[in-house]
């Protein structure tokens, strides 16, 4: 194999990356892929959409895409059946966006790895492959310590008068002060979890503010108790962490680790540069 595509895409994002033996990778950015929320047709027209019409990106040995909601093989077979359709590249791999995090901050290493972006998830990785994973209960009744329990909890502070005067401005200069409209558009248009994910951007303009800070602490307090602490692995092994919503409160969660006295390796915003490595290394 001389080259192979990447793709490690959340729910509000697809990276996309070319390897090819020899030179530099090539990369871009599409909207999230989520089978769990898309149907096919709706991915291959994201796909036809925002992928350039031919080139380089066609012509690759192999596909290998790890993706939000693609945990099962039902799931899985949608995004292949999509992926073959699309680029007329038969050798495709789809697996979940769990192994891509894995793979990508871990590499050979063991460790507890979580991912905290518009979603959340986690499992136990021992350095080749998943060997145990707590339960996800996806956007609606889990989520714990993401971007899209943060935006909700933004959003019913704000609704039910909680934020303080300086909060309440802030929230309205980003998002304006029309509730029945952002209720519309919240059961009317698709991606629920991307559009509550959207309302963390005043908790980033805000730090400091301690309703802000208490607002990002119980959520990842959330996570650590349903899901970080139920691993026995957790207590003798790092901690590894990537998304969006990691990347930007890492300092939270360096203080969370603290506090329960555990071992945190790493935080990144993306776990593509571990799994070019990794890819590199296949290609030897």
């Amino acid at each position: 194999m001389n080259s192979v595509l990447l793709a490690e895409s959340g729910s509000t994002k697809t990276d996309w990356c070319l390897i090819t033996k020899g030179k530099k990778p090539v990369h871009i950015s599409t909207q999230g892929i989520n089978p769990y929320i898309q149907q096919q047709d709706d991915i291959l027209a994201l796909l036809k959409a925002e992928l350039p019409a031919r080139g380089a990106f066609y012509n690759a040995d192999a596909i290998r895409y790890y993706g939000a909601g693609a945990g099962s093989a039902q799931r899985q077979n949608d995004v292949l059946v999509v992926l073959k359709k699309h680029f007329e590249i038969k050798d495709v791999e789809v697996k979940s966006d769990m192994l891509a995090a894995a793979r990508g901050l871990c590499g050979e290493n063991s460790g507890v790895v979580s991912i905290l972006g518009t979603g959340s998830n986690s499992c136990y990785y021992n350095g080749k492959a998943i060997k145990e994973q707590k339960a996800s209960l996806g956007y609606i009744a889990g989520d714990e310590g993401s971007g899209n329990q943060m935006g909700k909890r933004v959003l019913q502070y704000y609704a039910y008068n909680t934020f303080d005067t300086e909060l309440k401005m802030g929230f309205e200069l980003l998002f304006g002060n029309d509730i029945p409209a952002i209720i519309y558009k919240l059961y009317s248009r698709p991606f629920p979890n991307r559009y509550l994910a959207s309302f963390t951007e005043l908790l980033v303009k805000n730090r400091g503010h301690f309703m802000v800070e208490n607002i990002i602490e119980d959520c990842f307090n959330d996570f650590f108790q349903h899901h970080i602490l139920k691993y026995r692995q957790s207590w003798k092994l790092p901690l590894y962490f990537t998304g969006s919503i990691a990347f930007a409160f890492k300092d939270v969660l360096y203080s969370l680790c603290e506090q329960y006295e555990l071992e945190i390796a790493n935080v990144e915003k993306s776990p593509m540069n571990g799994l070019i490595k990794y890819y590199r290394g296949l290609m030897k």
